[in-house]
């Protein structure tokens, strides 16, 4: 009998036919084949020297913009103090980009730690609801976007978010609350040198520090916050959660309540080694075009950011040509967006990936996992803890996500369970990646309302 040729996988169904939602598929189509028991052990960066610490103070002298009457705005701050947390400068943010239900907005440059735990420089805009503050100021939502690209042009502070009507439905939600709200670009978006793409470690100290950085200047804030966060968000949110208090975030008067998170990509770690290596194929990849693009993109995001947080490792030599071409290409400026009615966006990267038929298969001349220690650092770099919560978490997950590995998220909050942490746990089986955020809502917004008593 003649021989068939081999099925093709088809596109998620949840992809492209949804415009306000992520496209496709991302690690869901990999089998977990390694161990789910992870032991964290993250390494604190210590002794660094601060510009300033001799005087033992955060706090340096500032100028505002001149000829301006709103009193918040500020020019670069006089003197050299990097301690993280400590604020640089303070514009207007772009009314096109603000929260709809926001009073008045603004971005500001602070001072944050990068992959090797030196000072770096990050960007965050800051939306303060309508009206006159509370007695004791508006409490904070540290909100821990979701991926948007790794280049400057794509940060949440200049660009918008990737979904515009999710993302403004649910910040909406939570400004109608009374909370205002801090939105981190994480270091690398916006500001000098790359973006370390799932650093979870980083991506706390900069949704701590933009905390630090707007209740110290921002006099409407209240000291207490919590930390949200969606996708690569719900990452951050949980690494925020775990190191919040190790980073500051109960320092100075500020008091850390708790965490949202939804969409947590839960136990990726595991998965990687067997793809980043030479030939091999991704189920999903077995035709002539590659039909997951999305996985693909996500796949050269994480390729990108642990040669930004591993310079040692000379991952580049672990490329093909063509590899390095497409990981580079991630790099540029070109961003994660998707085209809404309300908010058309030029050609994203997932669409070139597509386009170009980029296979991940062709990326490696030979496997990452060959690097001494490789594995373990992969699970220090993007891991999410099991343990070490001192404050209640909230994790929202939904049955029909596959964005995320669906299976890792419900196997951490077990994990997180048996260990004895502060989990709330929900499961919404008829929702999808973006459909959870703003279903979560009902259950997200009464935990946090009891966290913050």
């Amino acid at each position: 009998m003649p021989r068939t040729a081999p099925q093709c996988a088809q596109p998620d169904r949840f992809s492209r036919a949804r415009t306000t939602k992520r496209r496709g598929s991302v690690l869901a189509c990999l089998s977990l084949s390694a161990s789910l028991g992870i032991a964290s052990t993250l390494a604190i960066p210590t002794g660094i020297a601060y510009a300033g610490d001799a005087q033992g103070t955060i706090n340096q002298p500032t100028k505002s913009i001149p000829g301006s009457n709103d009193p918040h705005l500020m020019d670069d701050a006089i003197g050299g103090d990097n301690r993280p947390g400590t604020l640089t400068k303070v514009e207007p943010l772009n009314p096109a980009i603000a929260v709809p239900h926001a009073g008045t907005s603004y971005r500001i440059t602070y001072w944050t730690l990068n992959s090797q735990g030196q000072p770096a420089l990050s960007t965050a805009a800051v939306y303060l609801p309508k009206g006159k503050a509370p007695e004791g100021g508006w409490p904070v939502m540290a909100w821990a976007h979701g991926t948007v690209g790794l280049n400057d042009v794509c940060a949440y502070s200049t660009n918008g978010p990737a979904a515009w009507e999710r993302d403004w439905d649910y910040l909406n939600s939570w400004m109608d609350q009374g909370y205002a709200i801090v939105a981190s670009d994480y270091v690398g978006l916006g500001t000098p040198g790359n973006h370390p793409y799932l650093d979870g470690r980083v991506e706390a100290h900069s949704v701590v520090d933009a905390t630090k950085a707007s209740t110290t200047h921002f006099t409407e804030l209240a000291k207490k916050w919590f930390v949200a966060g969606q996708s690569q968000g719900g990452g951050a949110a949980m690494f925020t959660a775990r190191y919040a208090e190790e980073y500051g975030g109960s320092s100075g008067g500020l008091s850390y309540r708790g965490a949202v998170a939804t969409g947590v990509p839960a136990y990726i770690e595991d998965l990687l080694p067997a793809v980043f290596r030479p030939g091999v194929v991704p189920p999903g990849k077995l035709c002539a075009q590659n039909v997951l693009p999305t996985l693909t993109t996500y796949l050269l995001y994480i390729v990108s950011g642990l040669r930004t947080a591993h310079p040692e490792w000379d991952v580049n030599s672990y490329l093909t040509n063509y590899g390095k071409k497409w990981v580079d290409y991630t790099e540029g400026p070109i961003c994660d967006t998707l085209s809404t009615p309300s908010h058309p966006a030029p050609e994203g990267i997932t669409d070139v990936v597509k386009k170009e038929n980029v296979r991940i298969e062709k990326v490696f001349s030979k496997p990452l996992d060959t690097i001494p220690g490789f594995k373990q650092a992969l699970k220090d770099y993007m891991g999410i803890p099991e343990s070490g919560y001192n404050q209640p978490v909230f994790i929202g997950q939904g049955g029909l996500d596959t964005d995320i590995f669906m299976p890792g998220a419900v196997t951490l909050a077990e994990k997180l369970k048996a260990n004895g942490q502060p989990v709330t746990f929900r499961f919404y089986p008829d929702k999808d990646h973006s459909g959870t955020v703003n279903r979560s809502k009902e259950d997200s917004i009464p935990f946090v309302k009891n966290v913050m008593s």
